[in-house]
């Protein structure tokens, strides 16, 4: 916990100071009232003493009540606006390293589990931080300073004050040693349930389609019950503490009044007020004594909680990714792509998915890759953009090997379609020109065109809105096919040196999707495209074309060539094409 500190600013540390001196004037006055109020006391008590001798006493407790009120107010104020600078900049911090994370890291931690990190363990934090630097701070200052007050009125009053803050100690033990683990099981399935309601909304249709509501409730309601089971536990153990609080305070309080009635009854009649009047303030004193103790105790109760909260979030920021940033940001000049005996395994897998691939596309070209499932087709693809490095070779863009590249200048080079189309809540505009600065007049100009080149004029000109069209989190307003035709705009709108499309164009028909690549043919010549596909019909025209099988390349050439003398890819074609498409070597398109 003590280690996110770090991350406070020098302004927040000055916060920090000044609740300090705050608090030390606040504890100050409160301590202040009990002599003022013994003073009152025992001019009641004498003969002789009108009402005007009380004024004095009773302003400045007054005074003392309302200038702790305000220190409290300022205290509250500066915990608040160091713990949520904190809080903000840990968000942030956790949001940015997550975006540096390779595939490998992402799936080590679990999105869900990423997000509970980010907005549950984050506020957590945040309360302990606004927490402790009203209590943390004023809780020993408070004790130490009362006790010196208290220290050599009577060893009776002592005793019994000693006996309640044992009693109290005692009963927040009990409540520590079961409480505890309770929080720590709290969090992880805080993500679990986090985790099944991301997948219910995600998969609403298919839920929906295959009539498995009830098992998704079921799902749901487990993990729900087992959460709130032990949010239960853990709360109604916290339940105890007002109730035990109440008994201990009160107790000590009755103790204290019957320590000094048999005391005053044995005292001469000249020491009885001075007594009244110790009794008074002695119990103001104690109260004062337990309720530092009962808020150290109940940082103590909140601290564990939020220490695992904080160890999650230095989990993500201590977390270094695997993919290091290089120095290189221009190419050679002679453009393309190049596999140097690829090969490449998974995190923790045991076999690799890719073995001893090379193959070479040059600038202009594009080569596809097909094979079938399984055969590691986008694992070459995620290979380029550094997705993940490989564990064997080289691979080179534009003559560099990529891990030379920044990763900003590598993908600054690419266009990038993966093989789930993914659209951002927004505008048409705004998806088709994601992460692009130009000014805009030329980035409407931009997106025109690219939507043109992706056959996706006609559905977007008819929408409302038309390029300032709304599109809902994750495309879910528009079609499987139109969310591709937008994400493959968004790639053509970058103009960039590489295109990568990962099964890019499976929702496409085929008249589409022939008018498409025919555009791409036209408008974008002179870049290097490397495909991935399924079907033969998308991929027969590339200059060359590379077949797949358990992680090797087993046949590459021209789709007459394949068909000619590559069995895996002949297999392919029988399951694709007709006899005479087969006889003549090509496909009509439907």
């Amino acid at each position: 916990m003590l280690k996110l500190f770090k991350y406070l600013t020098k302004g927040e540390w000055g916060f920090v100071l000044y609740s300090l001196i705050f608090i030390i004037v606040q504890v100050w006055l409160d301590l202040r009232l009990p002599d003022y109020m013994a003073e009152i006391t025992t001019l009641i008590q004498t003969e002789g003493t009108r009402a005007a001798d009380l004024m004095e006493p009773g302003a400045y407790m007054l005074l003392c009540a309302v200038g702790s009120v305000l220190t409290s107010v300022i205290v509250g104020w500066f915990a608040a606006k160091v713990a949520a600078g904190l809080a903000m900049r840990l968000r942030g911090m956790v949001f940015d390293r997550t975006l540096s994370f390779s595939h490998q890291e992402i799936n080590g931690f679990s999105t869900a589990s990423l997000i509970t990190r980010s907005t549950n363990d984050v506020t957590q934090v945040q309360m302990i931080v606004a927490m402790g630097l009203q209590v943390m701070l004023k809780a020993p200052i408070l004790a130490v300073w009362a006790i010196a007050k208290i220290s050599g009125k009577s060893w009776e009053w002592t005793a019994a004050t000693g006996a309640a803050v044992v009693a109290l100690i005692v009963m927040l033990s009990v409540i520590i040693v079961f409480a505890i683990p309770k929080f720590r099981i709290i969090q992880g399935l805080t993500d679990n349930l986090n985790r099944i309601t991301r997948e219910n909304l995600t998969g609403l249709r298919v839920i929906r389609a295959y009539n498995a509501a009830a098992y998704q409730e079921a799902k749901f309601d487990r993990a729900n019950r087992e959460l709130t089971g032990t949010n239960l536990f853990a709360s109604r153990l916290m339940a105890i503490i007002g109730p035990g609080m109440t008994i201990i305070m009160s107790g000590l309080s009755v103790s204290i009044y019957a320590i000094g009635a048999y005391l005053i009854q044995d005292a001469p009649g000249t020491d009885r007020i001075g007594i009244f009047s110790n009794m008074v303030v002695f119990t103001s004193y104690a109260m004062q004594v337990v309720m530092a103790f009962m808020m150290v105790s109940m940082i103590f109760i909140m601290a564990p909680r939020a220490a695992i909260s904080a160890r999650r979030i230095l989990e993500v920021l201590n977390t270094e990714a695997a993919i290091k940033d290089g120095v290189e940001t221009k190419g050679s000049g002679e453009g393309g792509i190049e596999f140097r005996n690829v090969s490449f395994k998974y995190p923790g897998a045991e076999e690799p998915v890719l073995r001893d691939i090379s193959f070479k596309a040059r600038k202009g070209e594009t080569v596809a890759i097909i094979g079938s499932t399984g055969s590691g087709k986008t694992s070459v693809l995620n290979l380029v953009p550094r997705f993940y490095d490989v564990a064997a070779g080289e691979v080179l863009v534009d003559g560099i090997d990529v891990r030379r590249y920044s990763q900003h200048a590598l993908r600054a080079k690419l266009g990038y379609v993966s093989q789930r189309a993914v659209l951002f809540s927004g505008t048409v505009a705004a998806n088709v020109a994601y992460g692009s600065a130009e000014p805009g007049r030329e980035a409407e100009e931009g997106v025109r065109r690219a939507v043109a080149i992706a056959q996706g004029t006609d559905f977007v000109e008819s929408m409302e809105g038309q390029y300032e069209g709304r599109i809902a989190q994750g495309g879910d307003n528009v079609s499987g096919g139109q969310k591709q035709r937008l994400s493959i705009a968004r790639a053509v709108y970058r103009r960039p040196d590489i295109y990568l499309f990962d099964d890019s164009f499976s929702a496409l028909d085929y008249r589409t999707d022939r008018e498409l690549r025919a555009a791409l043919r036209r408008e974008t010549g002179g870049a290097t495209t490397l495909i991935v596909a399924q079907r033969i019909g998308t991929i027969k025209d590339a200059d060359r074309i590379l077949v797949l099988e358990d992680g090797r390349i087993v046949g590459s050439g021209t789709h007459e060539e394949l068909l000619q003398d590559c069995p895996t890819y002949q297999e392919i074609a029988l399951s694709q094409l007709s006899k005479e498409e087969l006889a003549h070597g090509t496909i009509e398109s439907a």
